[in-house]
């Protein structure tokens, strides 16, 4: 239910937790032999408005990480503190790898230059189904192409598709950045050092 009615986000992240085990300890494998994830993992650090200064990110030049995380937010009037906790892990350190891809998922979106509308989330879904193996990423992108309209699914097989594919095998680990530390550094830059092909036309 959860895959076919993304508004059922409680569905979403029971599911998520009670079928993402194997791809978590991959994930938290990955994490120890990076030093940057390996940092992440052993500060453990939290998205939301008491660790992160959105009216600090809202002041800094456009085009920055920081104030584009901040436009997105207030586009789609958005809230980091609108994640769901992590309920149904119980090993603390896999939990925490589930919270942080959670909580970096807006940051996927921001840095990828994906909306929120069906085709941008199938494309940040299968962005991290490929980089994490997630089941319920898989599945999302998987079952979120049938909904597609006409328009959409000739874009999406013709140019989003392929393109996430290359980004995600080619780029950095998503998990592994600690995007907090480069807030004021410009989106352009950014991808760059991620080895993020540009994105496509606005979908």
């Amino acid at each position: 239910m959860s895959i076919l009615d993304p508004s059922r986000d409680d569905m979403i992240s029971i599911f998520g937790e009670t079928t993402g085990v194997l791809a978590l300890k991959s994930m938290q494998e990955k994490m120890i032999v990076d030093p940057e994830g390996d940092e992440i993992l052993k500060k453990r650090p939290v998205i939301n408005t008491r660790t992160v200064d959105l009216n600090f990110l809202k002041s800094l030049p456009a085009g920055t990480l920081g104030k584009e995380y901040s436009n997105f937010l207030a586009k789609y009037n958005l809230t980091p503190d609108a994640r769901r906790p992590v309920s149904f892990i119980d090993d603390v350190e896999l939990a925490y790898v589930m919270r942080r891809y959670r909580e970096i998922h807006d940051l996927t979106h921001v840095t990828l230059g994906m909306p929120i509308n069906m085709l941008g989330e199938v494309t940040v879904k299968w962005f991290e189904g490929i980089q994490y193996g997630l089941p319920m990423c898989v599945l999302g992108g998987f079952f979120g192409s049938v909904r597609l309209g006409p328009r959409h699914t000739a874009k999406y097989l013709n140019l989003t598709l392929p393109w996430i594919v290359r980004t995600a095998r080619q780029s950095r680990l998503f998990i592994n950045v600690y995007f907090e530390k480069h807030w004021h550094k410009p989106l352009v830059e950014f991808r760059r050092e991620l080895n993020i092909i540009e994105p496509p036309p606005k979908l």
